[in-house]
């Protein structure tokens, strides 16, 4: 597959199905207008967040190569990147929850390749490359934070999800895209906000993911690291908006000691935070994702970490305690006592040990599911991992043997012994039967015309995860939404428009400022493009140092346009300091 980027030594790490989600970063397409939204959100941010921001974050922009007067190209920030251990990609707006935080397990910062607009220039409901490269990646240069996301990212890539999180991204994601985009009918946008919120008011029991999520919100988007009294911006979410990022230090939001709890706080993105949540340190936020890993199916296997699987309906795997691992789509589990007996998935399925596919146990031998008995023998201490040679021999578990072995929760499992797999410790992982019949009690689980039966062994579930064990199993992990960004399209006007914006980039670039030529574009400005304000507050940029009327007739214009006059004195003040 050809791809859109260079690959460097951080992203030729990269698994092949995370290709997919890379785009070619559209530089050519982005206006004079966006870079002037780039550099009036940036010039505000960076006077603004060197006051109430981690000290980290105007140290990184320089760490980062993130400039203020142009919109950063990914090919540069991922040379420079490359010195801290990380890259950056492009990718078309949100993508899905585990795929985002297997880009961070690789030191990889996705960046949404779209600049926003300016009817949303303190604020965009969608990512953008503002919240991405200007939020996220100047605190990366921070040692211990870029640990944090990396290990983040890691453990979050493994969190199981439900159906309703895959529903909820869609409906985010279909949302964030009508709403940045100008052309877009409010009937539309009204009826995808309905849609995220009845589906977040309807999600049940929250998910790994969705616990994790809200981890990632209130710290990674929304945190504030410092005291309760006295905290300092690091969220991207915050870093990267004008209005949150002033909204959020005031007293009405409240501040809260953040806590493993906060995994069970959820947030809604269509409105205003009531709360916010604040980190002592960077290192305390590794403390409580540790903790809360502790929780996932990951590190606690059992019955709860099968039924997870089922419920999410999606790619997932079950590793036992002899370390084999099972990937599939699991959709039974009997047990006994609550303790898994029996594991089931439909359709294709894969075995590995550690991460690796074992030899002739991949999808297309397993193509219609694989279901096999956990835990011990009837009347048996000695579980069949544990047996040695001498055991298995005692037992009749060899090759060539008729067998009948009764596991606990009256699983029976008869049949000819045909070979055997085991591990690197000498544990026997894997048993393989021909004329094989498994039952649970009167119902048949496996019958002897169905072909080789083969028994995974372990004699308890000890992890399960999202996403296969072995990458290369599985063809195809994770879809791209098919909902895509709408490139938005200029009319003739607007790009008339872009060109005055263009002109005076230019002069401000070459430091060689035309009066005459400036007089004529503010002319334009004013007679053809009446509600727009951001151009003409650049023209009285380059006017400042000059003594003109023409400086002061521009002033007026500025102060007359009430609808942005916050924007606009925002602006004026850094003219003016």
């Amino acid at each position: 597959m050809e791809t859109h980027f260079e690959f460097n030594e951080v992203t030729k790490k990269l698994p092949f199905h995370l290709h997919k989600f890379i785009v070619r970063q559209p530089y050519e397409e982005y206006t004079a207008q966006n870079h002037a939204v780039w550099r009036y959100v940036m010039r505000l941010n960076v006077d603004y967040l060197s006051k109430v921001a981690h000290n980290s974050y105007v140290k990184g922009l320089d760490k980062v190569g993130i400039t203020i007067d142009e919109i950063p190209r990914m090919e540069g920030m991922n040379r420079i990147l490359s010195d801290i251990g990380w890259a950056a990609v492009s990718v078309d707006g949100f993508i899905p929850p585990n795929a985002f935080m297997e880009f961070q397990a690789y030191n990889v910062l996705v960046v949404a390749s779209d600049m926003r607009t300016i009817e949303h220039i303190e604020y965009t409901p969608a990512p953008d490359i503002i919240h991405e490269s200007a939020g996220h990646a100047p605190i990366i240069a921070n040692p211990e934070y870029a640990e944090y996301l990396r290990r983040f990212g890691e453990i979050g890539s493994k969190a199981i999800s439900s159906k309703e999180d895959y529903d909820l991204y869609e409906a985010i994601r279909l949302l964030s895209i009508l709403k940045e985009n100008p052309n877009s009918i409010q009937s539309e946008i009204d009826d995808a906000q309905k849609n995220v919120i009845h589906i977040q008011n309807n999600m049940g029991e929250p998910s790994e993911m969705a616990q994790i999520r809200n981890l990632h919100w209130w710290t990674v988007e929304y945190g504030l690291i410092g005291t309760v009294d006295d905290p300092k911006i690091y969220g991207a979410g915050l870093l990267s908006s004008i209005g949150e990022s002033e909204w959020c230090l005031q007293d009405k939001v409240k501040k809260m000691p953040y806590n493993v709890e906060v995994a069970n706080v959820g947030f809604d993105i269509t409105k205003p935070q009531p709360q916010l949540f604040v980190t002592p340190d960077f290192a305390h936020l590794s403390l409580v994702l540790n903790q809360f890993a502790n929780s996932m199916a990951i590190r606690t296997g059992g019955k709860s970490s099968v039924e997870k699987l089922i419920n999410s309906e999606n790619l997932g795997t079950i590793e036992l305690s002899t370390g084999i691992q099972i990937s599939g789509i699991f959709t039974e589990v009997i047990d006994n006592k609550g303790v898994p007996v029996y594991i089931k998935t439909s359709g294709p399925t894969a075995l590995a040990y550690r991460e690796k596919e074992l030899i002739g146990h991949g999808i297309k031998y397993h193509a219609d599911g694989f279901g096999s008995p956990v835990g011990k023998l009837k009347g048996m201490n000695l579980a069949i991992e544990d047996m040695s040679p001498k055991d298995l021999e005692v037992y009749g578990l060899y090759e060539g043997k008729q067998i009948k072995l009764e596991f606990e929760g009256d699983i029976t499992v008869e049949g000819e012994i045909i070979t055997g797999q085991r591990n690197l410790m000498g544990k026997i992982i894997l048993i393989s039967f021909k004329n094989c019949t498994v039952k649970h009690g009167d119902e048949f689980l496996f019958k002897p015309e169905w072909g080789i039966y083969d028994m995974a062994i372990g004699k308890e579930v000890v992890s399960g995860f999202s996403g296969p064990a072995a990458l290369n199993s599985f063809e195809d992990i994770g879809k791209v939404s098919t909902e895509k960004t709408i490139k938005i399209k200029y009319s003739e006007e607007e790009e008339l428009l872009f060109d005055l914006y263009q002109q005076v980039r230019d002069m401000r670039l070459s430091n060689n400022v035309s009066l005459q030529e400036l007089k004529l574009i503010f002319q334009n400005l004013e007679q053809n493009y009446g509600k727009d304000w951001l151009l003409a507050l650049e023209i009285y940029e380059l006017l400042y140092e000059l003594r003109s009327e023409f400086k002061n007739e521009v002033l007026r214009y500025l102060e007359s346009m009430t609808k942005h006059q916050k924007l606009i004195n925002n602006g004026l003040r850094l003219i003016h300091c």
